[in-house]
C-alpha cells in the first residue's frame, strides 16, 4: 500500500511519520502532484497557521490537486480545519471540501468558567459509528493541542467539549479529518490510523 504524507509549510511531520513506521508502513512525503494522486492513502498532517499554509498550498497547484483526490484522505489538526470553508486564523479561506467553519476556541465556558487556551491535554471525543473508530469504547481519550476548531456541522464524526461543543472528527465522501493527534494518543490513536488504512470504500 503507497502512503503518501502530503509536505507543505505545516509542523509535526515527522511524528506522524513515526506513527505510521510503528504500524509497519513506509510512508512517502511529498509534494509532487502526480505522487499524491497515485497514492493508496493520504495523510494531510499539519500544526501551524492557517493563511500561511494555505498559501503554500496555493502556490503549489496542490489546493487543486487536494481537493480532486479520489482515495481516503486523513486531514489532522490544522489540517482538517483547512479542509473547510473558512478559517477566523488571520480571515482565511480554505480549500472548502466541507461548508463548515473554523472559530477560535473561547476562554469562557458555557457556565461562565474561565478556560486556558491553546486547548491541551487529553479530552473525551464522543463519536458516530464510523469506521474510523472501529473497537474503540464509545468515549476515547485523545490528545489535543488547539485553538481553532470546527464548529459542528453535517460532517461532524466525533465531537469534544471544552467549555462548549466542537467538532473533533469529521467524514465528507472520501475525506476525513481529526482535530486531535492520533500520532500522540497511544494506542486508540495507532488504533485511528489502523483503521484508516483499512478504509473499506
Amino acid at each position: 500500500m503507497k502512503i503518501i504524507i502530503i509536505k507543505y509549510n505545516a509542523g509535526n511531520i515527522q511524528s506522524v511519520m513515526n506513527a505510521m513506521e510503528r504500524l509497519g508502513v513506509n510512508p512517502i512525503l511529498s509534494d509532487d502532484p502526480a505522487e499524491i494522486q497515485s497514492a493508496d492513502r493520504v495523510i494531510f498532517p499539519g500544526v501551524g497557521e492557517a493563511s500561511t499554509a494555505m498559501s503554500y498550498l496555493r502556490e503549489r497547484g496542490l489546493d487543486k490537486v487536494i481537493c480532486g483526490l479520489p482515495q481516503p484522505v486523513l486531514g489532522i489538526c490544522l489540517g482538517m480545519q483547512l479542509m473547510g470553508s473558512f478559517s477566523e486564523e488571520n480571515s482565511t479561506e480554505c480549500l472548502g471540501i466541507l461548508p463548515a467553519r473554523v472559530k477560535k476556541l473561547s476562554n469562557t465556558a458555557i457556565d461562565g468558567s474561565l478556560l486556558k487556551v491553546p486547548h491541551v491535554g487529553w479530552n473525551e471525543v464522543q463519536h458516530t459509528d464510523n469506521q474510523l473508530f472501529d473497537g474503540m469504547p464509545d468515549c476515547p481519550f485523545f490528545y489535543f493541542v488547539h485553538s481553532y476548531a470546527m464548529e459542528i456541522c453535517e460532517s461532524t464524526i466525533a465531537d469534544t467539549d471544552y467549555g462548549k461543543p466542537f467538532t473533533s472528527a469529521i467524514q465528507c465522501r472520501n475525506f476525513y479529518g481529526v482535530q486531535f493527534h492520533p500520532e500522540k494518543s497511544a494506542g486508540v490513536g495507532e488504533q485511528l490510523l489502523r483503521n484508516f488504512l483499512n478504509l473499506q470504500p
